[in-house]
């Protein structure tokens, strides 16, 4: 320090007393400061103007600090010295200059001169420490020869700070800095409580908070409006700053309190908080102690309460409009987890180096599965681990023995937490909570870095086994787990050998959960909801690599023991059900295995694999789809052989008015089952399904024509009856025809398009085993309702008809044709009625999955309808008979006498009109 305070005059150097090599000196120009540490060298640092050449710039003083290489520590003083730095190569820019929260950010760097080692640095308002930025979610880097672009999309509070870029050039490391500020918003500031009703008739007092995150840009904080006797007090954290009113005499009206926010220059941020007065007649929910202490709240308002002691959220209840407590919703979460979660979520945007952080996190995983506590904890750390096997996978990191023992011990854990009372709140809240871990598992598994193969771990609720295979391995792969029941699972040598093998080698890797299966939900894929399925305890997850790429098809022979029953061999999908996943059994195949208790199933592709047990059986799907098919092309070739004998006969049939309009919806409820049975059988030869752009109308289109051919059989029915009661009035053509074709058209089109709104919206419209409508959802009642209404009013009908045969009037009775045609209406409805609504009752019967029975009689029945019109309502009508016979012979046949007594019996019993 003496060298540098002193000012030296260029006499000062001819003194004797210095060396010979210094009297010459004319100037002295200091460029390095070094300080002796105990025992580590040599602290050393460039003044103003120099800096250390990056040949020598390792080693740095303090890593963390923003000029890693400003200070170095030398072992010795003379190994080197800063030198004087050139001019500045580069220039760094930001646009916008102010970036709004949600908007995209861009840092520019223009170079002069070539730049080497080029990296990005974000020194947030949380953090002191610089962080390393890397491509992510957020953040996207584009380098050209003369420039390099940092990009940051959606942008928030976690991207303001210091942002610096490292680069070398001309021989010297160098670092340029830029400052972002966001403006806050709305949604960064939390109001509590976010609405609150007092009652002034016992009142002490009351206290609005509104807290928001530290900023490099400077808020003035300030509640409006100003209340006489209320005191404002603003405290403040590392992280956040909170204001408080604290209010102390009771308002006279409802006030609307406001948390206001200015930065100069800036727009304000206002955060409302409403104050309602509860009134002498004012419905309110009572003071309660269930879960907290919930004071006296008006109806329709929301009751807070703060989280405990290091939680984060807000403890909330509703109150009734009868002034009844709904359920409590706590969201409250252990702020270890919240940390750990937005750590996360930082890495997986692009704040952080993977290799180096996600050893880290999940080093704390067991450690805070220890401090799950409630749903909300589950979930937040459930989240955590499915962002890591994402930062993971995305990164393609490697894991090394310790960090996927770590993971696979909390996972462990958290198989043992309590199913009832934390893990099915969780699931009711997020339906894909478990379903994470398993893909978290899966994607995990299989990133163990190839050094450290084999690797075995075996653990109360997970057992891991890896190896690592040259593509001249001769034998087979082949494990076994000492699982209760156990389980097997072998790749044949001929399978291994018709993979890629790209890298030489390919990592093979077999874990086994337990208790998974009972925390997964009971979601089934295609062809396994109408089996009544015991869920699975033990599930095998199997993957392979060949580098970094994942091998996705190989067939692959498993053995579980144990099985009982029906047994079915599933994975699981985790595409099904909107990504809360489903068993599946597509591309897998069931056998008997060597022992009565043990199934072997042959998979041709890799992910995680169980068995289902089923008490019972539904008859094999092809089977039943040939019924169908055949079934329907019998009905489609009978109803078209039904409309030409309709329109050789038309005229003959339809003498009088009740013949008229029973052929009319007799001729409809044809033309609605053909195309209906038509849309049907297409679907069913071209495999439509679910997510095919032809199986939503396809669906409707066969909704609306079955449904318009039972509305036209209730206006069969219809016609009957009012003859029946009204013996005398004269049905109008003028006034019944438009009355049939809006009860047989208009009416299941306002049923079809109703549920069309209802359930499209929500996902619920299609069946995901077909096209047809779900039963899950309610959208098949839409249907069936109407179906069992109109067969019950058909068989209301039918009795009052066969009771007015049974017991006639000498006074009532159409003529002979007339009465003819109602004896064919009640033919028909006698016939066709019970065969209709038989076939639709079965297909409620086949719920029942103890017998098979019914799935055969409802298949065979249902697509052969169009074969029972045209025999029963059409080929065994008298008229048709006649007519047909008078037009292809031209003889009318003699008529029995059995035949005129009957005629003549019915026509002394109605008389004639």
């Amino acid at each position: 320090m003496e060298v540098l305070e002193k000012t030296w005059a260029p006499s000062s150097f001819s003194n004797p007393a210095l060396p010979p090599s210094l009297r010459h000196l004319i100037a002295i120009s200091l460029t390095t400061e070094c300080a002796a540490k105990h025992g580590e060298g040599f602290k050393c640092s460039c003044l103003p103007g120099h800096g250390w050449n990056a040949s020598i710039c390792h080693n740095p003083c303090d890593d963390s600090s923003f000029y890693p290489c400003n200070c170095i520590i030398l072992h010795h003083p003379n190994i080197g010295y800063c030198q004087l730095l050139p001019p500045v190569p580069a220039n760094l820019s930001l646009n916008p200059a102010l970036p709004s929260p949600g908007s995209n950010l861009t840092l520019v760097m223009l170079l002069s001169h070539e730049a080497t080692q080029l990296s990005w640095y974000l020194q947030s308002v949380k953090n002191e420490t610089p962080v390393m930025l890397q491509s992510g979610t957020q953040v996207s880097f584009t380098a050209m020869k003369d420039q390099a672009v940092l990009t940051i999309t959606n942008v928030s509070q976690d991207w303001a700070g210091w942002y610096a870029c490292r680069f070398v050039s001309r021989g010297f490391p160098w670092e340029l800095r830029k400052l972002v500020e966001v403006p806050l918003q709305a949604n960064d500031v939390l109001p509590h409580p976010k609405q609150l009703s007092i009652s002034c008739n016992a009142f002490s007092g009351f206290q609005l908070r509104c807290c928001f995150p530290s900023t490099n840009l400077a808020y003035a904080a300030s509640w409006s409006p100003p209340y006489p006797s209320s005191t404002t007090v603003l405290s403040r954290t590392s992280e956040t700053q909170c204001l408080t009113l604290a209010v102390s005499s009771c308002p006279e009206n409802d006030t609307n309190y406001t948390c206001k926010l200015q930065s100069p220059g800036l727009d304000p941020v206002s955060i409302p908080i409403s104050v309602s007065i509860i009134r002498d007649r004012d419905t309110t929910c009572p003071q309660d102690s269930l879960g907290g202490d919930w004071t006296v709240t008006k109806a329709g308002y929301v009751a807070q309460i703060p989280c405990p002691m290091n939680r984060i959220g807000m403890v909330e209840r509703h109150c009734g409009a009868k002034g009844i407590w709904g359920p409590i919703k706590n969201s409250c979460t252990d702020m270890r987890l919240v940390a750990m979660f937005r750590t996360a979520q930082l890495l997986l945007a692009g704040q952080g180096k993977p290799k180096g952080k996600v050893p880290q996190l999940v080093k704390q995983l067991q450690k805070q599965v220890a401090a799950v506590s409630s749903p909300s904890d589950l979930l937040a750390l459930v989240d955590t681990v499915n962002i890591l096997a994402q930062v993971v996978t995305r990164a393609r990191t490697e894991l090394n023995r310790k960090t996927l023992e770590d993971f696979l011990k909390a996972t462990n854990d958290l198989l043992e937490l309590d199913p009832n009372s934390i893990w099915a709140p969780a699931q009711a809240r997020m339906p894909s909570v478990s379903s994470a871990i398993l893909q978290a598992v899966e994607s995990l598994g299989q990133s163990l870095c190839s050094n450290d193969y084999p690797f075995y771990l075996t653990l109360p609720n997970v057992q891991l086994q890896t190896q690592l295979l040259g593509p001249m391995t001769p034998e087979d792969y082949s494990i076994s787990f000492s699982t209760h029941p156990p389980i097997r699972a072998k790749i044949s040598h001929h399978a291994l050998a018709q993979l890629p093998w790209k890298t030489g080698n390919i990592s093979i890797t077999s874990i086994v959960l337990s208790k998974l299966g009972h925390i997964l939900p009971m979601n089934y894929g295609k062809g396994l909801r109408d089996l009544l399925n015991a869920t699975p305890g033990l599930v095998l997850s199997n993957s392979i690599k060949d580098g970094n790429q994942t091998v996705r098809k190989v067939e692959i022979i498993m053995d579980f023991g144990g099985t009982e029953g029906i047994p079915t061999c599933v994975f699981w999908d985790h595409n099904l059900f909107q990504g809360a996943g489903a068993w599946s059994k597509e591309g897998c195949e069931t056998r008997v295995g060597n022992t009565s208790s043990t199934t072997q199933c042959i998979c041709l592709h890799l992910t995680s694999f169980s068995v289902l047990m089923s008490p019972h059986s539904v008859p094999d799907n092809l089977t039943l789809t040939l019924l169908t098919q055949v079934g329907l092309g019998a009905s489609i070739l009978a109803l078209l052989l039904c409309l030409g004998v309709y329109r050789v006969v038309w005229r003959t049939v339809v003498r009088n008015k009740i013949s008229y309009f029973r052929h009319v919806a007799l001729l409809n409820v044809v033309l609605c089952l053909l195309v209906a049975d038509t849309l049907f059988l297409g679907e069913s030869l071209l495999s439509l399904g679910p997510h095919s752009p032809l199986c939503l109308p396809a669906t409707f289109l066969c909704h609306f024509f079955y449904l318009a051919a039972f509305f036209w059989m209730l206006a069969h029915a219809l016609v009957l009856a009012h003859q029946l009661l009204f013996v005398f009035h004269q049905l109008s053509k003028r006034y019944v025809l438009p009355i049939m074709f809006v009860l047989g058209y208009l009416c299941p089109l306002g049923f079809v398009g109703t549920t069309l709104g209802l359930y499209l919206p929500q996902g619920q419209y299609l069946w995901e085993d077909g096209c047809w409508l779900d039963g899950k959802s309610g959208a098949i009642y839409t249907f069936m309702g109407p179906v069992l209404v109109i067969v019950g009013v058909n068989g209301l009908v039918l009795a009052m008809a066969v009771v007015k045969l049974l017991r006639p009037s000498l006074s009532e009775g159409p003529q002979t044709e007339k009465r003819q045609a109602l004896l064919g209406v009640i033919k028909a409805l006698f016939i066709l009625m019970p065969i209709f609504g038989l076939t639709w009752l079965l297909g409620l019967a086949t719920l029942d999955r103890g017998s098979n029975i019914p799935h055969y009689l409802f298949t065979i029945l249902n697509s052969t309808q169009g074969v029972f019109i045209l025999l029963f309502g059409c080929l065994m009508d008298k008229k048709v008979q006649e007519a047909l016979l008078k037009h292809f012979c031209c003889v009318l046949p003699a008529v029995s006498s059995v035949s005129l007594q009957a005629t003549n019996a019915m026509s002394d019993l109605e008389s004639s009109k």
